[in-house]
């Protein structure tokens, strides 16, 4: 089947806006709030300087994400128990960025934010390797590179003291990391954070590295959490923005003021094989009104084994282990059968990639409601469908995890959490989720 080269599909405005040509783009963010913006929004300067067609655009996500669940399905494997500062090893660039500013006077980053990562860290001056704008640490009068002797020096991987910083190497998708271990202050929003460690990048291989670095939101030591506890109590929130959104601009809120009032929540579950994942648990799924038969097992947290269900931002496209996939794709195929009055001769379900259920012809698909413990998420087809430009393919966005013995992991990923606010309420080990306008 002949695939059209379209602009990109699934972002439903122009890439050729400029940062300087949308006044949108040069908003302040304000108080603890600030504003998230995708990595293809005409506001980042990391959106592709050719519009991709839709079917490269598609498949290249798919492809980060594929990374991204091979890497937590080997760590979830391993035999020891991961320690709390579990950000040694991540994977592919998230997709949703936020400006930081960082040094005295203050240098502005679009940081990537990472829900499964603790660590934070920037490529610094002289970085070989890095792709885009680093921080000059000799411009600020308040960076300070931290020693072995430093207590922080314990919580970072493999931390080495070759010389009189202290040193550490990492892994990020196909990329290496070599970093030294470094205090600034950090502005979010309006809030200055003065002293907080990063890792500040000396070297960077592979294209696999945010061009800007990364902000972590795990809850790990050297979390974004961990080191503004006194400031935001161990909460935030955020909403995606849909990418069909023309401001394409969401929000991260940190700290408890300003959350919603009128939220559901479910228990946020730790799981000593990944500390840092938030983890929740998925009781059920529901297509249109019947409730999938899908294996216990399936979906059950198992603290011995990693498996169960995680909330991610990087991840873009839901992922489930493959007896859940395969027995909600199966009553999504047959919701879509019967309410389009289609005969099962003349209803072609072709794939694209990684999706196994995508239709040429126009389709009215069912709602899917995910049953968490003492909370429902309904989710609309916005947020179930992804559509070429022209209209011509409609795929499910969802796949099965990846084929191999350690896949025990179901991710619920950022397209089906667009437009919800998400709130990470740690003190409490509670998630909330409440429909919102993103944008």
């Amino acid at each position: 089947m002949k695939i059209h080269l379209f602009t990109l599909a699934i972002l439903c405005f122009s890439l050729s806006q400029g940062l300087n040509q949308n006044p949108k783009c040069e908003t302040q963010d304000h108080g603890s709030t600030l504003r998230v913006f995708h990595i293809y929004s005409p506001c980042s300067p990391f959106r592709p300087s050719k519009p991709l067609s839709w079917e490269e655009s598609v498949l290249q996500m798919q492809a980060k994400d594929q990374a991204r669940l091979l890497y937590f399905s080997n760590l979830v494997a391993k035999n020891s128990v991961v320690p709390i500062a579990s950000g040694r090893q991540t994977i592919q660039s998230p997709t949703y960025i936020v400006k930081a500013n960082i040094g005295t006077p203050p240098q502005t980053l679009l940081m990537a934010m990472d829900t499964s990562n603790d660590a934070s860290w920037i490529p610094c001056t002289g970085c070989l390797g890095c792709s885009s704008s680093v921080f000059n640490t000799n411009k600020s009068t308040t960076f300070k590179p931290l020693g072995c002797q430093a207590p922080q020096c314990k919580l970072v991987p493999n931390p080495t003291c070759g010389g009189a910083s202290c040193s550490f190497n990492m892994t990020y998708g196909g990329s290496t990391i070599a970093a030294n271990l470094s205090q600034d202050t950090i502005t979010l929003a309006t809030d200055p954070v003065p002293g907080y460690t990063f890792g500040c990048i000396q070297k960077a291989t592979g294209s696999s590295v945010p061009p800007q670095g990364l902000m972590g939101l795990a809850r790990g030591p050297l979390s974004l959490l961990s080191q503004t506890q006194h400031l935001y109590q161990s909460t935030f929130s955020y909403c995606l923005p849909s990418f069909r959104s023309l401001s394409f601009s969401g929000s991260l809120r940190l700290g408890p003021i300003g959350q919603p009032k009128t939220i559901k929540f479910t228990p946020l579950l730790k799981n000593p094989r990944r500390s840092s994942l938030y983890y929740v648990n998925l009781v059920a799924i529901r297509v249109g009104r019947k409730i999938v038969d899908i294996p216990p097992a399936a979906l059950a947290f198992n603290p011995n084994t990693g498996a169960g269900t995680i909330i991610d931002s990087g991840t873009v496209f839901t992922r489930l282990v493959a007896p859940a996939y395969t027995a909600v794709r199966d009553e999504f195929r047959r919701r879509i059968r019967d309410a389009n009055r289609i005969r099962i001769r003349n209803a072609n379900v072709t794939s694209l990639g990684g999706f196994d259920t995508c239709y040429s012809f126009p389709i009215v698909a069912p709602t899917m409601t995910f049953m968490f413990a003492g909370m429902n998420v309904t989710l609309p087809p916005d947020n179930l469908l992804i559509h070429s430009t022209a209209g011509s393919i409609t795929c499910l966005a969802m796949a099965a995890a990846p084929d191999n013995v350690n896949s025990v992991l179901n991710v619920f990923a950022n397209m089906q959490q667009q437009n919800h606010r998400i709130l990470f309420d740690v003190p409490n080990s509670r998630l909330g989720v409440a429909r919102e306008l993103c944008t």
